[in-house]
């Protein structure tokens, strides 16, 4: 069976990109069972609960990642670096259960999918 990686890196809002990603995650898991998802760059911002996207007149989309553990999505990683870059640290609260790895680490895990889809 396929492995699937969906690399998260963008923003959750200015851009479709973090929308499109989670609707291919989810649409993809009904074929897949294999499917990891890896937050990095201003992905990582995709993880934190405390957005108010009314004040910016958009669909807050990241309360959807509670789906996925419905449809058995339980591989989490975030880079350690974007943490640390964007002023957040290992001990923050996310929205999802993630496996935090420095980008050694990170890129090892990612070598081991047979596909990487990047959003």
């Amino acid at each position: 069976m396929k492995k699937i990686a969906f690399v998260l890196s963008h923003a959750p809002h200015g851009t479709t990109f973090g929308k499109e990603g989670l609707d291919a995650i989810l649409g993809t898991s009904a074929v897949l069972k294999k499917i990891s998802i890896f937050f990095i760059g201003d992905g990582i911002l995709q993880l934190f609960k405390s957005y108010k996207s009314e004040k910016i007149l958009t669909r807050n989309y990241t309360s959807l990642f509670y789906l996925l553990s419905l449809y058995e999505i339980k591989d989490f990683y975030c880079c350690k670096l974007s943490l640390l870059q964007k002023g957040f640290n290992v001990n923050t609260k996310f929205i999802l259960p993630v496996n935090i790895l420095n980008s050694y680490s990170l890129r090892a895990k990612l070598d081991n999918y047979d596909a990487i889809i990047n959003f």
